[in-house]
């Protein structure tokens, strides 16, 4: 993990500010070889797809079924059954506070406007089975879409964990696949025979999801395009252990992650340095990523380090509390000491899929509002009309758009 100070610390920031996630042209051409082949070729070619990569077995179903669903709650502890109750209690809870309300307002009397608020028909949700299961994924991206009302919510994953499987039960999923990578993405984005389309497709993967989901964006929904974990952390004061561990715990998602420290303190800085690394001396993943991109940057001062935080734009930031107000630029926020950034990951409620690669700068996480439709609506009678008629009228006209103006007028005619 590197120490920058001065101009080079400066140099950095702009490029981090300025960082884009970046594809090896082959694998693109072999992603658009996949989702081409799926959407063309339907379930046969997804099931060759998926015994290929996924490890499919040659008499095994796509589909997981109820019983499978079932059958895993067994093969797991009851100590995991309770810590995903309480989670998904609490991410349920959240997505509730946070859904969108339907209004009408009465402009002037006879003029009305407002917005109707309506669920996405289906939404498939991916959750990766590569290095780790994570079932957390699943209460995530499924919990949001149930609050929407969203009624049909198929999940994917290659080589779902019985931990994966279990979760997905809890929480009531129904339609659940043992698929992943590309072919998953077109399977849900353009249907098969098996597998109807779905209206958008959500959840976090590995490059070849990240550029299937890029590649079928205009023909189905998406969230985002998320790259490897980021972390930034801004403290000029605070326990160098904790911070440290915030660090190593980020860093052990992907040897590409990306962990920054920005501080106004030298002292400090050295001090997280060294714990980070005797943190992950044991933690390989952890320690290849703060080895190869894990970077602590000085500033001048204070309000220096939060506003190259707001720059870097990291999905995960952790400022003091009292900077709530300041902290423009995040995938999600963690306030104070005592907040470590494994809650969000899991359990306090808010999304843990968050945008990466400066994307903050121009939204936050997955959130329940993905997946309702917020439909703006105006009512006028012919007396609201009247009113507002000049004003439509000079301004269609002023576009030159005649038959705009004409479709107030025939309607007030005696």
């Amino acid at each position: 993990m590197k120490l920058l100070a001065g101009e080079e610390a400066a140099e950095t920031v702009v490029a981090l500010a300025h960082r884009y996630e970046s594809f090896n042209p082959a694998v693109e051409k072999t992603v658009a070889e996949i989702v081409g082949d799926v959407r063309k070729g339907g379930d046969a070619k997804l099931l060759e797809y998926a015994r290929k990569f996924d490890g499919l077995g040659a008499s095994a179903e796509l589909r997981v079924t109820a019983e499978e669903m079932k059958a895993a709650l067994g093969q797991v502890s009851s100590e995991f059954v309770k810590a995903i109750e309480t989670a998904a209690k609490n991410i349920r809870n959240f997505a509730e506070w946070q859904l969108p309300r339907p209004w009408v307002r009465t402009i002037y009397p006879g003029m009305r406007v407002g917005q109707a608020i309506r669920p996405l028909e289906s939404v498939g949700c991916y959750a990766p089975g590569g290095r780790y299961p994570l079932p957390s994924t699943v209460l995530m991206t499924v919990i949001p879409a149930q609050v929407a009302g969203v009624k049909r919510i198929a999940v994917a994953s290659p080589r779902p964990a019985a931990e994966t499987l279990a979760a997905a039960e809890i929480i009531g999923v129904t339609e659940f696949y043992r698929m992943g990578g590309a072919q998953a993405i077109a399977a849900f984005a353009y249907g098969t025979p098996s597998i109807p389309r779905v209206n958008k497709i959500v959840g976090p993967g590995n490059t070849y999801v990240t550029l299937a989901k890029k590649l079928v964006a205009f023909d189905c929904g998406i969230d985002f395009l998320a790259g490897p974990t980021e972390i930034v952390y801004c403290a000029t004061e605070g326990n160098a252990e904790f911070i440290a561990s915030d660090l190593v715990a980020q860093a052990e998602h992907d040897p590409e992650a990306l962990a920054i420290f920005v501080t106004a303190s030298t002292r400090l800085a050295k001090a997280v340095i060294k714990c980070a690394m005797e943190m992950a001396e044991n933690n390989e993943i952890a320690k290849q990523s703060l080895t190869a991109r894990g970077v602590a940057l000085v500033a001048k001062s204070r309000k220096q380090a939060l506003d190259w935080t707001n720059e870097i734009g990291g999905e995960h930031v952790t400022v003091p509390s009292e900077d709530v107000y300041d902290l423009k630029c995040a995938g999600s926020m963690f306030l104070g000491d005592y907040t470590p950034q494994s809650v969000g990951d899991y359990a306090s409620g808010p999304n843990h899929t968050l945008p990466t690669g400066n994307v903050a700068r121009y939204r936050g996480g997955l959130n329940v509002m993905d997946f309702v439709r917020i439909i703006t609506l105006q009512e006028a009678s012919r007396k609201g009309l009247e009113r507002i008629a000049p004003t439509v009228t000079l301004l269609a006209e002023a576009e030159g758009l005649k038959g705009h103006a004409e479709s107030v007028r025939v309607r007030l005619k005696k």
